[in-house]
Order: C-alpha cells, then structure tokens, then sequence
C-alpha cells in the first residue's frame, strides 16, 4: 500500500446494469488508507487502515459485488443518500405555498431518496488531481422533489490518510436537499461479528428525539443524565437510532470511534449540523447480523422541511449546497 505524499489511483470493471451502464470500482491509496469507491451509488465499498501492529483490515462494511448491492438495498451499505436523507414525516412538504408528494416507501413516510434514490443511480466518474469525482442530474420531479439538480461528490485522500467528501449542488427550482454517506463502520474488521463495545465520543448536548415512526417530535433534549450522553466516550451498545445536535462550537472532531483490541481509530468532521448514530440493529444475517456495523451519518435533521425550528435544507436557484465530511484513521 502506497505511504507516499501523493494519492495512488486505479479503476477496473465492476460489473453492467441491466440498461447496459458499466459500473467501475475506484481505488484511492494513501498513507496507509486504502478506499474503494463504486460509480454505482457512489458507495464507498471498502475502506481499509492499520491496527496498531501495522496490520491492515477492512473497517467499513461492502459487499462483494454489484449483484449484492443490487440484492440488498435497504442498508444503503457506504451509499450516498438523497435527495434527502432520513425521513420526510407523511411523504410530502410545504415549500413557497405549494405542497410537494413524494414517494411513499418507508410506511406512510419518505426515507432516503425514495425508490430510486441517489444510491440506486450510475454516477458519472472523473479523476481529479487529488482524487475522484462523481456527478449525475436529478430530474425535475424526480422521487416528487422539485427543480433540477446537479449534484456532485468529490472523495480524496488528504497527506495523513483521512477520507475527505466533499458534496456540490445547485437547482434551476427551490427545492430540499440533505445529503450523507451511509457508512458502517466495524473497526475490530468488517467481517468480525458484532461492533458493539467499540468506544464512542460525539460533542453533542442535545439529540432530537423521535417517536414511533422514527420522525422527530420537533423537541431539543438535553442528553445530561441519559443513555445518549456521549460527550465522554462510552461504549457503543444497541437500539441507537437518533439525530445528535452537534455542538457549534467545536475545534476539530466532533465524534470519534475508538476499538480498543485493534487501536483503530475513526474520527469525524463536518460542517453538518447533526449526526445520525446507527446501530444497525435490524440487520437480520443477510449478508451481516444485527449491529455488525455504527453508522455516523453526518447530516441535516430529519423532516427538517416539515420542521421550521430546525436548520433549513431548502436550496435556491443561484445558491450553491456545499457540504463537507472527513472521516480521518490512526491507532493508539
């Protein structure tokens, strides 16, 4: 694996849409970090780093092929979702007096994109001096979202191995937008069972909570004296499935994954307001079990267009959506 200053790339043929898309596999090596990127979905489908002992391990769970990604959609396994990412309460939103629909496929509500949402797309690739680009064009009406999009998503790999995903967006109509990788993340190893345990930090005083339908009630609730009190790292373990309000005030990492066996360390940056913590705990055995992975989805906050004390997702024509994650890796 490449330890030098620069990102080493390479593509191959990952496999053919039945529409006779090809799909290629990107992979972007550097400093000890090794990630693979599909055109399909935009899937992060591996990313592979050190344990303290210099063994190199997947920590991000993919699947083998496009068939499986294909087969097992509903885990968004390293997906790029949207257009809007987590739940839209009731399928439909109010926006300049007018109400959009949107495909219902989540209950009564809207989830991820849709039916069709971004991680189902082929994106169009491009090599960049520092990494990988992928863009595609989201039709007016697509999923019932307004106004086209044009959307891309840049990864790279910066000089200390840390995984940099930077998303581009602008729209010809207002419409929402809310964008996030869905990566699991198994820092023992992708393949080693159950992830739970593994140490959590997240600089998060108040989480938004939800009610049956896993919408928010639109309350802001401090996590003092609660089981989502993360501000000290604590062990990860199960039935997690919420929105962090992330503190603004933050200089560096606002959450950091910790495996004390191997020494694998995750951190996260954004400019996101929120951070949706995953445990994964209707995975069912096909292909992983249940918390086999933690999702840290950085983010906007669920139904945000159905809830105006939130931060707005609303993007204009003549505005530019630009959003940024780092995920970075070391040991200790």
């Amino acid at each position: 694996m490449d330890t030098g200053s620069n990102t080493v790339m390479s593509t191959e043929h990952f496999g053919t849409l039945a529409d006779g898309t090809a799909v290629h596999r990107w992979t972007l090596e550097r400093s000890g970090t090794r990630v693979r990127v599909l055109t399909y979905g935009a899937i992060v489908q591996s990313v592979e780093v050190p344990d303290r002992d210099g063994v190199s391990a997947g920590i991000a769970l993919g699947l083998p092929d496009l068939a499986s990604y294909q087969k097992y959609t509903g885990p968004y396994f390293g997906a790029l979702v949207g257009r809007y990412a987590n739940r839209i309460g009731g399928a439909a939103f109010d926006l300049d007096g007018r109400t959009y629909h949107l495909t219902r496929n989540e209950g009564r509500n809207h989830v991820h994109g849709g039916a069709r949402g971004f991680d189902k797309r082929a994106w169009n690739a491009r090599e960049t001096a520092g990494g990988l680009e992928l863009s595609l064009v989201s039709a007016d009406g697509e999923e019932g979202f307004p106004g086209r999009l044009e959307l891309s998503v840049a990864y790279t790999l910066d000089e200390d191995g840390a995984l940099h995903i930077a998303y581009r967006a602008t729209t010809d109509a207002p419409t929402v937008l809310n964008l996030t990788n869905h990566t699991y993340w198994n820092l023992a190893g992708a393949d080693s069972g159950v992830a739970l345990g593994q140490r959590l930090r997240i600089a998060a005083g108040e989480i938004t909570p939800s009610d049956a339908e896993s919408l928010p009630t639109g309350e802001f609730l401090p996590v003092e004296g609660t089981r989502f009190d993360f501000r000290e790292p604590r062990p990860v373990t199960k039935e997690y499935d919420t929105n962090f309000v992330l503190d603004q005030d933050v200089a560096g990492p606002v959450a950091e994954l910790y495996d004390e066996v191997s020494g694998r360390v995750v951190t996260v940056t954004t400019t996101e307001p929120g951070l949706q913590l995953y445990t994964a705990d209707h995975f069912d055995g096909r292909p992983f079990g249940p918390c086999a992975g933690i999702a840290l989805e950085t983010q906007h906050f669920p139904d945000s267009p159905n809830r105006p004390e939130f931060p707005s997702t609303v993007l204009r024509p003549g505005e530019e959506y630009v959003s940024t994650t780092v995920y970075g890796f070391s040991t200790r």
